[in-house]
């Protein structure tokens, strides 16, 4: 593996941070408060190529494959992890199974849109009785004729209150478990379906909804690949979903060390600035050591995957490190700012209260090392 980016990657690095900057970074504390996502970000980024940049460019993508992807979603991640959230949910969770095993027809009416930021997509997964255990989910699809009926409750999912369709795992045979499950693709104005906004401590700038599906009539043609194959789509869709996740948890601790760092060098104590003091530089250390291995891993992982890998072991393992690497780094960061930490003026404040979901979402810790073991042959 080539530890060191190509030139055209640093270039788009370099163009993507300077986007940030200038169009990302002043809408963070207003959106933050609104609670909102600032969805008309999402045409800005289209047009200049960078929605969607591990795909390929014939479905509107950039072509930089999953390396790219974790470029890109790192930088934002270094200013606005809510909107980080809502782009990785639009882009990742909401069409990749479309991408991977949908009809052109799926692919055309709602990813290539994705990829323009016409459309924004949510991923209808978590269940108030099914988290961790995504095999056990209750909402069902039965065919009728030339649709199917949908009902069921699905929680914590981003973007719904804004999403223009959402990509649902349903059971469409209980007694096969989870080779009974199937996915689709449900538009957000489909008779039945409603949607309750969710007020979080996190990531506020990106939105989450309880869904709930009653009677909802879905096309035949919106399902996606075979009937009974959802759950092995969902898996192969976590994999490289916790790739781009562990380069979000890299870019959320990086933009707190870089405040930290910073602070430490204006922050004058006992005469000197505290970087100055051995157990502030001791600190910003580590946290910058920890920050190095997160990226390796993460960049590795993406590496593995753009030769073709599957990379499951490796995915859960850059997961399941950078997410806590992101916690200690954050609360490291609120001690070393101190009582300016827990103002609302503070950044920190923020990258602390976001990184702490970051072991939670996306499978937690506990099932990134189920996933690990099982990889190791120990289950």
């Amino acid at each position: 593996m080539d530890f060191e980016f190509s030139e055209e990657q640093k270039m788009f690095r370099d163009a993507f941070r300077d986007f940030v900057e200038k169009e990302i970074s002043p809408l963070v504390e207003e959106y933050e408060k609104k609670e909102k996502f600032p969805k008309q970000i999402l045409k800005k980024m289209a047009a200049l190529g960078y929605l969607g940049v591990d795909y390929p460019e014939e479905y509107g993508g950039a072509g930089l494959g999953k390396v790219g992807g974790c470029i890109s979603i790192e930088e934002i991640a270094r200013v606005a992890v809510g909107i980080s959230a809502g782009i990785i949910i639009g882009t990742e969770n909401s069409i990749m199974s479309i991408y991977n095993h949908g009809s052109d027809h799926l692919k055309q009416k709602y990813m290539v849109p994705s990829l323009k930021g016409e459309k924004l997509g949510a991923f209808g997964l978590t269940e108030p009785d099914a988290g961790s255990d995504a095999a056990n989910i209750q909402t069902t699809a039965v065919l009728k004729g030339d649709h199917y009926v949908l009902n069921g409750t699905k929680m914590f999912i981003t973007n719904a209150p804004v999403a223009e369709f959402v990509l649902v795992a349903a059971s469409t045979d209980k007694s096969k478990g989870p080779r009974g499950i199937s996915l689709f693709v449900l538009d957000t104005d489909t008779p039945g379906y409603t949607c309750r906004s969710l007020e979080k401590v996190c990531f506020r700038s990106s939105e989450t909804g309880e869904l709930s599906f009653e009677d909802c009539k879905v096309p035949l043609e919106n399902l996606v690949g075979e009937e009974g194959k959802g759950f092995r789509y969902i898996v192969e869709a976590l994999a490289g979903g916790r790739v781009i996740h562990a380069a979000r948890s890299v870019g959320l601790a990086v933009g707190a060390f870089e405040a930290s760092l910073k602070y430490s060098q204006e922050r004058v104590q006992f005469g000197q600035p505290i970087y100055k003091n051995q157990a502030i530089a001791f600190k910003l250390a580590r946290m910058a050591t920890n920050i190095e291995a997160a990226r390796l891993m993460a960049y590795k992982a993406a590496w593995l995957m753009d030769q073709g890998n599957d990379a499951v072991k490796e995915a859960s393992m850059a997961k399941l490190f950078a997410s806590e690497v992101a916690v200690e780094v954050a609360n490291e960061a609120m001690q070393i700012h101190g009582g300016y930490a827990f103002t609302m003026d503070s950044p920190v404040q923020r990258f602390f209260r976001d990184s702490r979901l970051f072991t939670v979402t996306e499978g937690t810790s506990e099932i990134q090392q189920l996933v690990i073991s099982r990889e190791l042959g120990l289950r």
